[in-house]
């Protein structure tokens, strides 16, 4: 298979995976996903040199030959917020939604992949970790169909845990960076809640979690330093620091640090 072909089966074959389990109720947006991605080869053909100044010949195109597509670094985990997946799966499919994801993952375990791995979806919006601050162009969104305020099922997070696995595998996708919306965004997204077991999936390999052993923080600690240094946004040191409980001390959301906040922190904090 040569490259163009390669680039062309990437790009189409979760269209066909849509087109097999669903024609009927999703045409429409099979369509439009069609007409974009035309539209999209149109551009990656497109063999001429992006212009520097007025003089058309300051600028030469010679195409190299080492080169391949770029792939997923991270892996953003959501809640859908919404009563039911039928509910979300249509939210993803009308344009004026403006929001997308790459899976969604039902309450019954089924996982419906709703765009290329190698696209960029609109699941993250205004968010920052470290010093990123466009994190759709560097991930997979993954929405859990959940309306936030409820557990999640076994065969959802069965699923989700295999999914997890093969995105790990064929991305290479370091453990640290499988986090939350609201660890990306914490002063807009809970989610997912605080039902999410964290730590099941981060004793798997998908994310960090702190030692069952604790060691008592230096005196010259500083959480709210630590919750920078891990990937929060602390321009809004409150929403930080919840957003930080949400995902690892989940019984306790209030935005005060505890002795044993504290002791969680150091030990993640020595971890990233």
């Amino acid at each position: 298979m040569n490259s163009k072909s390669t680039i062309l089966f990437l790009l189409l074959g979760p269209m066909f995976f849509l087109s097999a389990c669903s024609p009927k109720p999703y045409a429409a947006s099979e369509k439009l996903y069609k007409q974009q991605l035309k539209a999209y080869i149109k551009t990656l053909k497109q063999m001429k040199p992006t212009p520097i100044d007025s003089d058309p010949a300051s600028s030469l195109w010679v195409p190299t030959t080492n080169f391949n597509l770029r792939k997923p670094n991270y892996v953003i985990l959501h809640h859908t917020a919404q009563d039911s997946v039928a509910q979300t799966l249509k939210t993803f499919t009308l344009q004026k939604s403006q929001v997308s994801a790459h899976y969604v993952v039902a309450k019954d375990g089924k996982v419906y992949h709703m765009l290329n791995d190698y696209l960029r979806a609109w699941h993250a919006g205004v968010a920052k970790w470290g010093n990123n601050t466009d994190i759709n162009s560097m991930s997979i969104g993954i929405e859990l169909d959940n309306n936030g305020a409820q557990p999640f099922t076994d065969a959802q997070i069965n699923s989700l845990l295999l999914l997890l696995k093969t995105l790990k595998k064929t991305y290479n996708i370091p453990t640290s960076n499988f986090i939350g919306h609201a660890d990306i965004a914490p002063k807009r997204k809970p989610d997912p809640n605080e039902f999410f077991p964290w730590k099941t999936l981060a004793e798997k390999g998908y994310g960090l979690w702190y030692d069952k052993v604790l060691e008592t923080p230096p005196a010259e600690f500083n959480p709210f330093e630590a919750l920078h240094v891990i990937g929060y946004d602390t321009s809004d040191i409150n929403a930080a620091l919840v957003a930080f409980k949400r995902h690892f001390i989940q019984n306790d959301l209030r935005p005060i640090v505890t002795e044993s906040d504290k002791a969680i922190l150091y030990n993640l904090y020595k971890k990233y």
